[in-house]
C-alpha cells in the first residue's frame, strides 16, 4: 500500500484540490440539511420541528409558482437544448476538411468560456428594443420592435437560445469522442453494403453513441430542477421575475435575503430528493429501453 502511495503521490496531489472542493461544498452541507427539520436560532441549539417547514413550503402559492416555472424552463431545455449538441457532433463528423472543422469548433466552443454576466450583456444588447440588432432587422422587415428581455412570452425562449449558444458546442465534445471511438470497420461494412452517408449516420453512428446519449440524459435529469441559477439571476429583472423565478432563486432569496434558512433548506432538500428520484427512474427506463444506464 505504501509503495503504491509513494509511486502515485503526484497524481493524488493533483486530485487533492478537486476532492477537497467536493468534500467542503458537496459533502459537508449534507449534514446541515437537517436544518430543513429545525427552527434555526441565532444562538444554538436549533429546535426540532419535524415536517413543519415542509408544510409551510407546500402551503405557499409562491412555491408552486416557482415550481411551475422550474418545470417549464427545465422541460424546454431538455426538449430543445439537449438534442442540439448531438446534432452538432453529427454535423462536425461529416466535415471532411480538417481546417474547416477546426475553425468551426473554435467558434462554437468559445461561448462556453464566457461567464453568464458577459452572455447576459451580449443578449441584452442584441435584443434591445431601440438599438439591438435583432429588433433593427425586425423593423427593416416591417415588424414592430419587441422587448424580449421584459416580455413574459419571450423571456423563456431567450433562456433556451442563450443556453444553446453557450453550451451546444462544448457539450458536443463528448458525442464527438464517442463517434471517434466507433470502430471504422463498421463504416467500411456499411459502405460495402451500399449505404450512403445518411444511412451510415442512422445505422452506425447514432447506435454507436446511444450509451453516451443515455448516460448524459440521465445525468441531466438529475439536474432537471436546477434550470441554471447563474443564467436566471443574470437574465432576471423586475418585469420578467414572475415568469423565470425558479426554485434556486427562491432558495437564494429566502436564505440570503430574508434569512429563512430552514425554509430555504427545505426547498433545496425537496429539489435534491426529486433530482435523485428522476435519476433512478430515468436510469431504469433507459436500461429497459436501450440496455444502457449509468451503472
Amino acid at each position: 500500500m505504501r509503495e503504491k502511495v509513494r509511486q502515485w503521490w503526484p497524481y493524488y496531489a493533483m486530485m487533492a484540490p478537486g476532492l477537497l472542493f467536493f468534500f467542503i461544498w458537496h459533502y459537508v452541507p449534507i449534514w446541515e440539511a437537517k436544518m430543513a427539520f429545525e427552527n434555526v436560532r441565532i444562538i444554538p441549539p436549533n429546535i426540532w420541528v419535524g415536517w413543519k417547514n415542509f408544510e409551510v413550503l407546500f402551503s405557499s402559492p409562491i412555491f408552486y409558482q416557482v415550481l411551475a416555472n422550474t418545470l417549464i424552463i427545465s422541460g424546454m431545455k431538455i426538449l430543445f437544448v439537449f438534442p442540439v449538441p448531438i446534432i452538432v457532433a453529427l454535423l462536425l463528423n461529416e466535415v471532411r476538411s480538417g481546417k474547416l472543422r477546426g475553425a468551426v469548433q473554435s467558434a462554437i466552443y468559445l461561448p462556453h468560456f464566457l461567464s453568464w454576466v458577459v452572455i447576459a450583456g451580449v443578449f441584452i444588447a442584441l435584443l434591445s428594443p431601440t438599438d439591438g440588432a435583432v429588433n433593427q432587422v425586425q423593423t427593416a422587415m416591417g415588424f414592430e420592435p419587441v422587448n424580449y428581455m421584459t416580455n413574459t412570452g419571450t423571456i423563456r425562449w431567450v433562456l433556451v437560445v442563450s443556453e444553446i449558444w453557450r453550451s451546444a458546442g462544448w457539450d458536443s465534445l463528448l458525442y464527438l469522442a464517442a463517434i471517434f471511438a466507433i470502430a471504422p470497420e463498421l463504416y467500411e461494412a456499411a459502405e460495402m453494403d451500399g449505404a450512403n452517408r445518411w444511412q451510415k449516420i442512422r445505422h452506425v453512428t447514432i447506435p454507436g453513441i446511444v450509451p453516451t446519449i443515455a448516460t448524459l440524459f440521465i445525468l441531466n435529469m438529475g439536474m432537471f430542477l436546477s434550470a441554471d441559477l447563474n443564467q436566471i439571476i443574470n437574465m432576471q429583472n423586475a418585469v420578467n421575475a414572475s415568469t423565470i423565478d425558479i426554485i434556486d432563486t427562491y432558495v437564494y432569496r429566502m436564505g440570503l435575503s430574508t434569512g429563512e434558512y430552514a425554509l430555504a433548506t427545505a426547498a433545496g432538500l425537496f429539489k435534491a430528493v426529486i433530482g435523485m428520484a428522476l435519476v433512478l427512474v430515468s436510469h431504469f427506463v433507459s436500461k429497459r429501453l436501450t440496455g444502457k444506464g449509468v451503472w
